[in-house]
């Protein structure tokens, strides 16, 4: 339960059909410690624990906070500097949900002798040949499977979402009809729990107070290696990227590649952000054992992607990805999903494209 309208309408619902409820807030940030000037928001602040709390007082079910900053710290940021410090984009929420949100709370769970744990994430599962398959949500503008590809059967097989066949519209109309009605109106955030300011670049400077330093002042490359400029640190880039980049070459440029090893950052125009083939490892299957080899599937390379169709083919240690149709911007590092229908296939993290 982060506090929020989705976690506390999920409780809710499952008291009101008749489970024995235990509420969970993690505790997984101090966004103090990061040094940012924006008041902490989000799901890691007192108001948000105090409103999870108060919704468990309010129905007689007991509620803990559970403290997960030292795990979430050692395994999720330090990940995350490490893989912009390679040049590559991190997904954070994949890698808290995938490594530590679900063991965590499956721990807690069983501590306390809780058959299922429950969230308010907008996603569906079923079992089905001896699988336990994670589909997309009724809303499709709130689905979130994306971020749970890495959820392992162990954890699918004893989570329930009760959200998954509803639209979010619908949701508010239930924390309004149950007398939230504060809540029912509460913002969303969609911003990154220790990073509350969106300033990602901030937070790893930071972090590592001498990486400006070591950085700073590499050069703006056109493909063909022609300079063109002096850029302000590669880690302070992402692919695709277009804002930002103080330079100007008589039109458009995007960053097309970036290169840790030289400090370098290659620029090109819309066309060459194109690639109709990729590289994914550190896979989990989930709706097979095994994908089969060749089959075709809808491939999400980002969160708000709406998906490009594609032929997977298995290879040593992944699998490669080759779109139907070219897409834009493949960033090593993020989340690649593919989909057969509404059903997560496998998903992994991009390699490189091609």
């Amino acid at each position: 339960m982060s506090g929020g309208i989705d976690s506390t309408v999920s409780a809710l619902m499952l008291h009101n059909q008749g489970y024995e409820v235990v509420g969970i807030t993690m505790k997984t940030w101090d966004y103090a410690h990061s040094g940012g000037g924006k008041k902490e928001t989000g799901c890691c602040n007192l108001d948000s624990f105090n409103d999870a709390r108060q919704a468990a007082v309010d129905h007689g079910f007991p509620h803990y906070v559970l403290d997960i900053r030292d795990e979430f710290g050692d395994f999720v940021i330090n990940n995350f500097v490490e893989e912009y410090i390679a040049g590559r984009t991190p997904n954070p929420c994949v890698l808290c949900n995938t490594h530590i949100k679900w063991k965590a709370l499956l721990k807690r769970a069983n501590a306390l002798n809780c058959d299922f744990i429950a969230t308010g994430h907008y996603v569906k599962v079923r079992n089905e040949n001896e699988r336990y398959i994670l589909s997309k949500a009724k809303d499709l503008t709130k689905d979130q499977s994306y971020v749970l590809w890495g959820l392992e059967q162990d954890c699918l097989s004893r989570s329930i979402y009760p959200l998954g066949d509803l639209l979010k519209t619908e949701v508010r109309q239930l924390a309004f009809d149950m007398g939230y009605t504060e809540l029912s109106k509460k913002a969303e955030s969609y911003e990154i729990c220790f990073v509350p300011d969106n300033d990602y670049r901030g937070f790893l400077k930071r972090r590592i107070p001498e990486l400006e330093h070591q950085v700073n002042g590499g050069d703006f490359v056109l493909t063909d290696g022609t300079k063109v400029g002096n850029h302000k640190g590669y880690p302070f880039y992402t692919i695709g990227q277009r804002k930002g980049l103080d330079i100007a070459l008589g039109k458009p440029m995007f960053v097309t590649a970036i290169r840790p090893e030289t400090n370098t950052i290659v620029l090109g125009e819309a066309h060459e952000l194109e690639q109709n083939k990729m590289t994914v490892s550190g896979l989990n299957f989930v709706k097979y054992a095994n994908l089969p080899d060749g089959i075709e599937a809808v491939t999400k390379i980002r969160y708000k992607d709406p998906g490009a169709l594609s032929t997977l083919t298995n290879i040593e240690n992944g699998i490669q990805v080759s779109f139907h149709h070219s897409v834009n911007s493949i960033a090593p590092g993020q989340s690649a999903v593919m989909y057969e229908d509404d059903d997560v296939l496998a998903g992994g993290i991009i390699l490189r494209g091609q």
